[in-house]
């Protein structure tokens, strides 16, 4: 973050897109987890100070990229709108997920030119350390040609030797003849030993530089074997990844399927839903219809009381009326025989009438 905030002084961005931008889950390294709630601006940004190419993108004031682009680095087209890249340093794997196809391809073609810009950045860089590491050997008698080994920066025991054979043996060179003047041997000899300090200051600065190159063909081992190592993890982690955009493709035909699956329920949902808003006017309706049953059942059960009151009353009048019937019929039954009584006494009388007529016209 603090790199970020001094990127006004020395950074300036190169190119920039907008973009959802995701991070693999570091503990399923399968699933994508979005770090920004929308889409994002993401910026390619050029350090000429360190001369390194960089991918940030900021959620407010939160950096939610910041990915220093490499050689090593590839960015893979996982989809129409979908891309990523391993960022080894970070250890994560970031994507960025498009709004077009063509917003996409401009990114990735961005990333190859940076990728490639950085990779001669880094060649650039690695030929001055060669050349800043490996110290001048030039002496006094010519160039130094060999390869760096012991016996070329320490000297072979013959070589070791010869100043010493040349110091002792130029004196005598012509034996036969006259010794060379004091003077002459002694500058002879102040350039041998002026010739052995020089060497003696090479094959120190050599011995440094030899030192200095082992340390750095460990370091580059080391940094070999983890980029080899990186590499089989990234081969590793793209296969996983084809095999997840595959099953991302099957998950997208599912996804399809499950959203014709939910418009369908939705619709049926609906239906339901004026199903029951029908069943609840039903309701209403019994509650009401209920209400006025109970309405009823109790006029019923009051007409009820009210039937049994004059069923009762009828039943004394039934009882009443029969016996006024009996009584009519009794006193009927008494008529008709005073009636029989009266009519036998008529005929009596009748015959008596007749039989008095009979005697008045008799006398």
């Amino acid at each position: 973050i603090h790199d970020f905030y001094s990127l006004s002084f020395r950074e300036q961005p190169i190119f920039s897109t907008r973009a959802h931008v995701f991070q693999i889950d570091p503990n399923t390294k399968k699933n994508w987890v979005p770090t920004s709630k929308h889409a994002v601006t993401v910026s390619y940004f050029y350090d000429s100070t360190r001369n390194v190419y960089r991918i940030i993108s900021l959620d407010g004031s939160k950096a939610i990229i910041n990915s220093t682009i490499t050689p090593n680095m590839t960015f893979t087209k996982t989809s129409q709108k979908f891309g990523q890249w391993a960022d080894s340093r970070a250890n994560t794997v970031y994507g960025l997920g498009f709004s077009s196809e063509h917003h996409l391809s401009k990114f990735a073609e961005k990333f190859q030119e940076f990728k490639e810009a950085a990779r001669l950045a880094k060649e650039k860089s690695q030929e001055k350390m060669e050349l800043t590491s490996t110290p001048s050997q030039e002496s006094a008698g010519g160039d130094i040609q060999s390869p760096l080994t012991p016996e070329s920066i320490n000297g072979t025991d013959d070589e070791r030797a010869t100043p010493e054979v040349t110091q002792n043996s130029e004196p005598r060179a012509e034996p036969t003849q006259n010794a060379l003047p004091f003077t002459h041997s002694s500058t002879i000899s102040k350039h041998w030993e002026a010739e052995l300090a020089t060497l003696k200051g090479n094959n120190a600065k050599l011995t440094a530089a030899l030192l200095e190159s082992t340390a750095n063909v460990k370091q580059w081992k080391q940094q070999l074997a983890a980029y080899q190592e990186e590499a089989e993890r990234l081969h590793k982690r793209v296969t996983e990844l084809e095999c997840v955009s595959s099953q991302a493709n099957a998950v997208h035909t599912h996804k399809t399927e499950l959203n014709q699956t939910i418009q369908e329920l939705e619709s049926t949902l609906k239906k339901k839903e004026e199903e029951i808003e029908g069943l609840k006017q039903e309701i209403d309706n019994a509650r009401e219809l209920q209400a006025q049953r109970d309405s009823l059942t109790q006029k019923l059960q009051e007409v009820e009381i009210r039937n049994k009151d004059l069923e009762g009353q009828l039943s004394d009048l039934e009882q009443r009326v029969e016996k006024s019937q009996n009584e009519q019929e009794a006193f009927r039954n008494n008529l008709k025989t005073l009636l029989e009584i009266l009519d036998g006494k008529i005929l009596e009388l009748t015959d008596l009438r007749n039989n008095l007529a009979k005697l008045i016209d008799c006398s």
